[in-house]
Formats: structure tokens, C-alpha cells, sequence
């Protein structure tokens, strides 16, 4: 049955999709997850759906206008939150309900049928096109390169800003670099889980490979399988039930969470009933 599923090619994309999801949203998830940017990125993946209006109102790809919209939201976030008295979390509230408000003007001002937004909202990996994977490919091979070539620096900024400008680094600049492929990152797996969900992508792998590991790169490797796993079993899901490919995929890496969890509980039990003995 696997063998005859995989001759459609919507199934091999969204196979494809998976997998690219998993390496894209393991490597800057831990990123996100260790800056403690959750609701940042919150912020971004709402704020792009401004995007998605737009998009659909000119007549463009709705994933790259969205692209340029959350890239331009998130150092819009950098840029306020660091040179004026504007807390943080403030900035986010407002651009979070601003790209939200456009993308639902522009959607109702385009002409002719509104577009159904199911795909966006909630996800829907077996519509991943051609030019998403190509996208996701890139932007996998972008993160892969980056956060090999200046793993040390990421990781001076992940965990101590103060301490990496005493080494001279250009905080700022890495700052702005990373914001960008965060944003880049939700963009292009709104297709994979929806806007709703995306953010979930970012952070159950990671806290998932946190129980185990306190080590950067062993929590992005960590990740990366357990996405790959949560996006199969997933799929597998989806299919039985007829669900939504978005939501099984995230239940999928909720029970993996659970159960790691419980697992981890139920060893510490063992330990500290060895250590009484």
C-alpha cells in the first residue's frame, strides 16, 4: 500500500515537505527555544498573514509575499523594541493584531471568490507545490550552512549577549541575521501545519530533546529526528482518519513529548529509589 501511495506526487511532496520542515524548524527552533523567542515568533507567523493578503489581493504568490511581509514584521520587532521606550511584548501585540487585520481587508477586498484559507490557518501539507519544496530546500540548505559556519557565535548569542560583545561579536548584526531566518523559517511551513499551528513546529521538537540534552547541538540533531517522526506518524494519521495533515502532525509530537516525559519521570523514580536502597 506504501509502495502505491508513493507513485502520486502530492504524496511525495508532502513527504518531502516533512522532512524539509523537520531540518528547517529543528535548527532555528533550538535557536528560538534557547532565546526564550516564543512569543516573538508568535507574533511573526500572525503578523504574516498580512502577507497572505496581499498576495491574494495582487495576484501573487501568497507564500512570498508572506515571506517579505514576516522578515519585514520581525526586524520591524528588532528595530522598535531596541530604539524606543516600547516594550517588547508591545511591539509583538501590535503587529501581531496589524498583520492580521490587513490580511483579512485585503482577503475580502480582492475581487471574485474569496480564497479558502484552511490551507494557511491549520495547514495542509498535501498541497505543498513544487516551488514550496524548492523554497524549503533552500532555505534548509541556507540554515544548514549558516549554523555550521558560525555555530560558536549563534551560540554566544543564544545563551549570553553581554558575553559575546565583550568578544567583540556584532550582536546586532547576528541579531537581524537570525530574525530574518526565524521569519523566513514560519513562513515557508505555513503550508506544512498553518499559521495556527507553526509555532508548535518550533518548540515541542526542542523541548523534546531538552529532557535529554542540554547541549545545543545535540537538541537541533535531537529535533530534527523527532520531527521527522512526529511528520510521518503524522501523515499516517492523517490518512487513516481523514483529519488534517497539520493537527495529527502536531498531536503526533505532543504524545512523543508525553511519553518521553513520562519516561524521564519514571527514571528518576528508579534512580532515587536505587540511591534510598
Amino acid at each position: 500500500m506504501i509502495l502505491e501511495l508513493l507513485q502520486y506526487k502530492f504524496i511525495l511532496n508532502s513527504l518531502l515537505a516533512g522532512v524539509l520542515a523537520s531540518i528547517s524548524c529543528g535548527i532555528i527552533g533550538t535557536y528560538i527555544v534557547t532565546r526564550r523567542m516564543v512569543f516573538l515568533s508568535g507574533g511573526i507567523t500572525h503578523s504574516s498573514f498580512g502577507g497572505i493578503g496581499i498576495g491574494y489581493y495582487l495576484g501573487l504568490n501568497p507564500i512570498i509575499t508572506a515571506a517579505i511581509f514576516g522578515v519585514l514584521s520581525a526586524f520591524g520587532i528588532e528595530f522598535i523594541s531596541k530604539r524606543s521606550a516600547i516594550r517588547e511584548d508591545s511591539v509583538i501585540g501590535i503587529l501581531w493584531s496589524f498583520g492580521m487585520a490587513i490580511g483579512i481587508m485585503f482577503i475580502f477586498l480582492t475581487p471574485g471568490y474569496a480564497p479558502n484559507l484552511m490551507s494557511y490557518l491549520f495547514g495542509s501539507i498535501l498541497t505543498v507545490s513544487t516551488l514550496d519544496i524548492l523554497l524549503m530546500s533552500g532555505l534548509s540548505i541556507v540554515l544548514i550552512l549558516v549554523f555550521s559556519i558560525f555555530y560558536r557565535i549563534i551560540v554566544f548569542v543564544s545563551y549570553d549577549q553581554e558575553f559575546a560583545r565583550t568578544h567583540k561579536i556584532a550582536v546586532s548584526l547576528v541579531n537581524y541575521v537570525l530574525i530574518g531566518l526565524v521569519a523566513l523559517t514560519i513562513v515557508l511551513n505555513i503550508k506544512v501545519v498553518g499559521i495556527i499551528l507553526v509555532i508548535s513546529l518550533l518548540t515541542i521538537p526542542q523541548s523534546t530533546a531538552n529532557l535529554f540534552t542540554k547541549n545545543f547541538k545535540n537538541i537541533i540533531i535531537g529535533s530534527i529526528v523527532i520531527g521527522l517522526i512526529g511528520a510521518f506518524l503524522g501523515l499516517v494519521i492523517s490518512y487513516k482518519i481523514n483529519i488534517p495533515s497539520g493537527a495529527s502532525i502536531i498531536f503526533s509530537l505532543v504524545m512523543i513529548f508525553l511519553i518521553a516525559k513520562s519516561f524521564q519521570v519514571i527514571k528518576r523514580y528508579f534512580n532515587l529509589k536505587n540511591q534510598k536502597m
